[in-house]
């Protein structure tokens, strides 16, 4: 971690907002806590969340800390090709406006409990495990990303700026569940769209203006693919693309829509929200490197830029290149980002593993109470796992292609089977989910041990093909399911014929 310490009259300015903000959070969802008497209003917030409501938190479930340093750094380092990655989720938002509100019908609770309404109980097991890796990687790089905001601002070591921020996700989490993530999501949705747009001139004009920008940063800034080329550029649109469009937060934030219009509607806000505010950061993040480009402390021994150094831009020139009032509101939406994920992160895999693990599997017989204190204990232990596992990789870039992957080679193709394919069959998806899971943790068990140096940009072709390749050959091979099967989840004019 670069040491960019400075101790000036504002870094208690700072401190001072993100504190009054989180202390905010955490007295509303005390507040809402007293409203959980159901597992309905832990999970899916009552099943009574408006158009507008909706919106927010769709917004605040996408934008994380892989966009505030994962994606900034690579907008550092690579210009506006980056893009690829947030248009990835831009496409899979569009494509699912037409599925949100044949989800919301469902009326069910997680993506496993769609997969085995479709498949099999070994279907929603794997894809429950799939889930709850790539959200805890997830809510792993938030905690990092807090970690590095506090550094920055106070100058204390990362682990225990992470250590902090889980402390408050907990807390936030396990008070009440969903009610208080949709209750707030609306508030921190304006702070970060606010704080970004905010900054991005101001950000400009520190960097001498736009031709000052250009005559800075390489030409291939401003391409359509930067210097990397194609498949690195389709290696981010496709993990974005496949984790949205089988995004389990997503889908259980559908079953919290008052009705399935609803659930629409907040679709169409969803994507507008976050090609401004992905197109805002990203833009913010290159005049920044416009700023840092020939910073020796940005760069390596070997003469490349360090990804975690580019990773922290954003809190760079908040801190450091803003006026005073427009970093703190910049900050302020950082903390926003990391937390608003974070404690959705944490509450979709705790939700995972109660419904389709314990009450599923371990004790169907458990009451209502049972099951809201048992949840609240799985978002402790899965908070510190999250905190320990975020060490095993390089960058937040890597831990977001990964997680990314995980979800979209071993949940999407099966789960968009069960909406779009009739002849998706039990055993061609049970064999999607167990080659999509299987294939990811082969290639991340090998970075991690040192075995292979393998690139994330590319993981989610051997993964999702085989994914792919396995529900469609195997489905193929197998006599096609009864009616009763496929039936629930069809409907209106958008689904493909057999």
């Amino acid at each position: 971690m670069i040491d960019f310490l400075t101790q000036t009259p504002t870094a208690s300015l700072y401190l001072s907002a993100i504190g009054g903000y989180l202390l905010f959070l955490l007295a509303i969802s005390a507040y809402k806590s007293r409203r959980i008497n159901t597992q309905d209003d832990f999970m899916v917030a009552g099943r009574n969340v408006s158009t507008l409501f909706l919106a927010g938190t769709l917004v605040c479930t996408w934008i994380g800390a892989g966009s505030l340093f994962g994606g900034a750094g690579r907008a550092f380092r690579e210009g506006f090709s980056a893009l690829w990655m947030s248009a990835g989720a831009w496409a899979g938002i569009a494509f699912c406006y037409f599925l949100a509100h044949r989800v919301r019908k469902l009326t069910q609770y997680t993506v496993p409990d769609i997969i085995e309404m479709r498949y099999t109980p070994t279907a929603r097991l794997l894809a429950t495990i799939a889930i709850v890796l790539a959200y805890l990687t997830i809510a792993g790089y938030q905690f990092v990303g807090a970690g590095r905001l506090l550094n920055l601002l106070t100058g204390i070591e990362p682990i225990y700026g992470q250590l902090l921020t889980c402390g408050l996700v907990i807390l936030y989490t396990a008070l009440a569940g969903m009610m208080s993530i949709v209750a707030l999501d609306i508030f921190n949705g304006l702070l970060i769209t606010g704080g970004v747009l905010v900054a991005a001139p101001f950000a400009l004009r520190s960097a001498g203006g736009w031709s000052s920008v250009v005559e800075t940063l390489p030409d291939t800034h401003f391409s359509v693919f930067g210097s990397l080329g194609l498949l690195p550029a389709l290696g981010l649109f496709l993990p974005t693309l496949f984790l949205l469009l089988g995004e389990s937060s997503m889908y259980q934030k559908f079953m919290s829509a008052r009705d399935g219009a609803s659930a629409k509607r907040a679709v169409i806000g969803m994507i507008l929200g976050v090609i401004v505010i992905e197109i805002a950061l990203d833009a913010t993040a290159i005049f920044g490197a416009a700023i840092y480009w020939n910073n020796p402390d940005f760069v390596s021994s070997d003469g490349m830029f360090q990804a975690q150094a580019t990773e922290t831009i954003l809190l760079q020139v908040a801190r450091y290149n803003l006026p005073p009032l427009v970093g703190v509101f910049l900050a302020v939406g950082a903390a926003a980002i990391i937390f608003s994920t974070a404690t959705t992160f944490l509450l979709i895999p705790s939700t995972n593993i109660i419904r389709d693990i314990y009450q599923r599997f371990v004790c169907p017989e458990a009451n209502e109470s049972n099951l809201i204190r048992a949840q609240r204990v799985v978002v402790v232990g899965l908070a510190l796992l999250a905190v320990a596992t975020s060490s095993m990789f390089e960058s937040v870039l890597d831990m977001a292609l990964y997680a990314y992957t995980m979800v979209g080679a071993a949940v999407t193709p099966a789960l968009l089977g069960a909406f779009l394919w009739k002849r998706a069959t039990a055993a061609g998806g049970t064999a999607s989910v167990t080659l999509g899971i299987s294939i990811t943790i082969i290639y991340a068990t090998l970075n991690a041990l040192g075995v292979t140096d393998l690139d994330y940009d590319f993981i989610i072709y051997p993964a999702g093909g085989a994914s792919i390749a396995a529900l469609i050959i195997v489905s193929l091979l197998t006599p096609p399911p009864p009616e009763s099967k496929w039936r629930p989840f069809w409907g209106g004019s958008h689904a493909m014929d057999d």
